[in-house]
């Protein structure tokens, strides 16, 4: 039966004791990790957030009725235990930071009993996941798991000291919001009093904190709740926390240099790690024709080589047709891997397949300079061995190639590059490489819209050099645009934004909105840009991938405390769930089902 907490206060958590408290008298409180009868005497780990600690209960220090209730101990049972602190007797545990002691327990009580875990609550679980987060609050219990989760709100308060020192206001932002439809869809909350009306939960603070810039606060950051309705990825949920910030009279260094500086500073205090500054910068382009990505991974070679000009004119059908379409052929040289099985390099084809190519073409060159290719009977020895120096190759060098437009063999190399870094243990773990990526295009062209949309969004300023272009070659046109990246995943993003009237109506002409459109959708703003608004620029994290990277997790799962699942449901709830029809009759809701064809 569970005992009260009257007469009890808790003087230490588990893991703040150390051998210098020896001789203390403590009370300590949390769960019984482990307990183990000996006969006369009984050792207990006890475990809260800070670690483990062990408790010794010996019949003669504890009494009769203390040492029965230890026999009754059992996983995840809640105790508090007061006794004195020791150092062992036996041999030190190096594994755990109070290895050099235990409690000898003199009272204890038992706060709380607790059923058979359907999963053992340890480190480095081998549980499934599914099972774990239907468990949520057991998973939670997990050392590793709360350690990801201290170092969060550590990070956090990081970057609220670093911000607030540097000048940044902190302001909350509207979660219920107008939508303006021009990214992700939108998760829509339905309104009682103005009915038929529906709010939409923030994507991002983005326009208001423009609007923050209009009203003169200069500085403001937020770590900001935001929605998207999208497909779930390792490193995507339907709701996540951004660090969100924008400043007035700057321009892209001012915003680099800063956060340049948190980086560093977070970093530092997080996990002691010295980020070298200036971070190394490459330009969108760079980026795409060295790894094929937006977000280089650049904690490994292998670069792409563009191989267009060493094999015009060839007798092969499929380099020739991408070039005459306007294509480009490139490859990757997979240094040592001449002997790779065809198996394999069949299997690396399927996965290049799932990028967009039609195939992959490969050459092997051999240890006795003899090449093996799935291509050289339609090429000559010449063009083969132009080929080969065009792209570095050795002997017992791999050469895979991709012939298609230019976007698509990009996204395939750049793909396949990583699949093969992983497959050969190329990358370090412990690296952590940091990357700006800058000069974005503004727009790119979407084949389902047949027109040209923001590559960020509608309000990124174009480079002043590139601003004759709009009119005439709008593909052409670059973004003040920027994104941090740590080892190929893309930590923030952001840019310098438009503040003059004419620019702002020449991008919304060219995204096809006529200014009724414009007008619909952005009012609140274009209006507040008539009143006074001076240059700003902003950066937003994805911080849950900030935390995941730091950690070294596999998935932002892992460090958020309440995630979904891959179809953004919660296994532990059941949300999302059916509703009262009472609450659909107050919303002026009406359900309507669809049938297997898909019709009402």
């Amino acid at each position: 039966m569970a005992e009260s907490m009257k007469g009890l206060k808790r003087s230490h958590r588990c893991g703040e004791l150390s051998a210098a408290d020896a001789g203390r008298n403590v009370t300590v409180m949390g769960w019984v990790q482990k307990q183990r009868n000996k006969g006369g005497i009984i050792f207990v780990d006890l475990r809260d957030r800070s670690g483990l600690l062990q408790i010794i209960f010996e019949e003669s220090d504890c009494g009769a009725e203390n040492f029965a209730k230890a026999e009754k101990f059992r996983s995840e049972f809640v105790i508090a235990v007061t006794g004195t602190v020791e150092k062992r007797a036996g041999a030190v545990n190096e594994n755990l930071t109070t290895g050099e002691i235990e409690i000898r327990a003199k009272d204890t009580r038992i706060l709380s009993e607790a059923q058979t875990p359907p999963f053992p609550v340890e480190a480095d679980s081998k549980t499934k996941e599914e099972l774990r987060l239907k468990y949520r609050y057991l998973d939670l219990r997990r050392p590793d798991l709360q350690g990801n989760l201290i170092l969060r709100s550590n990070i956090a308060a990081a970057i609220r000291l670093f911000l607030t020192k540097e000048g940044f206001l902190e302001i909350e932002t509207p979660m219920l919001n107008k939508s303006t439809p021009e990214g992700a869809r939108d998760y829509l909350v339905p309104s009682r009093v103005h009915a038929g009306s529906f709010y939409a939960l923030p994507q991002s603070p983005q326009l208001f904190k423009q609007l923050l810039m209009c009203a003169g606060y200069d500085r403001y950051f937020q770590l900001a709740r935001c929605f998207r309705d999208e497909d779930l990825r390792a490193d995507r949920q339907p709701e996540f926390t951004q660090v969100d910030m924008e400043l007035s009279f700057v321009d892209v260094e001012d915003v680099i240099e800063v956060n340049e500086r948190l980086l560093k500073y977070v970093c530092k205090e997080a996990i002691g790690l010295d980020v070298a500054l200036p971070i190394p910068r490459m330009t969108w382009r760079e980026a795409m024709e060295r790894f094929g990505s937006d977000k280089p991974d650049t904690r490994f070679g292998m670069e792409l080589t563009d191989v267009s000009e060493a094999v015009k004119g060839c007798g092969f059908g499929v380099f020739t047709s991408a070039l005459e379409n306007g294509g480009s052929v490139r490859g990757i040289n997979v240094k040592g891997q001449a002997a790779m099985p065809r198996k394999k390099i069949d299997a690396l084809t399927e996965f290049a397949k799932g990028y967009g190519a039609k195939g992959l073409a490969y050459l092997c060159v051999m240890p006795d300079g003899t090449y093996k290719s799935s291509f050289a009977r339609f090429m000559t020895q010449e063009q083969l061995d132009g080929l080969v120096k065009a792209m570095e190759g050795e002997a017992g060098d791999l050469l895979l190639f991709a012939a298609d437009r230019t976007k698509i063999v990009w996204s395939v190399l750049g793909a396949l590059r990583l699949e093969v870094a992983r497959q050969l243990d190329m990358i370090d773990p412990d690296a952590y490489h940091f990357l700006w990526v800058t000069e974005f295009p503004l727009l790119e062209w979407s084949e389902e819209e047949n027109r040209f949309t923001a590559m960020h969004h509608p309000f990124t300023m174009p480079m002043e050099e590139d601003l004759e272009y709009l009119d005439t070659d709008p593909g052409r046109v670059r973004a003040k645009a920027y994104d941090i990246i740590l080892n190929g995943t893309e930590l923030g993003g952001g840019s310098v934004r438009i503040f003059q009237e004419d620019i702002q109506e020449k991008m919304f002409e060219v995204l096809g909105f006529t200014k009724e459109d414009a007008h619909e959708r952005f009012g609140f703003l274009l209006d507040a840009f008539k009143y006074g608004v001076p240059p700003h620029a902003g950066l937003a994290y994805g911080f849950d991938r900030l935390v995941m990277l730091l950690v070294k997790a596999e998935s932002i799962r892992e460090v958020i405390a309440f995630p979904k699942v891959k179809d953004a449901s919660c296994l532990m709830t059941g949300a999302p769930d059916v509703v009262e029809e009472k609450q659909l009759e107050e919303l002026s809701i009406a359900i309507q089902v669809q049938d297997e064809s898909g019709l009402s």
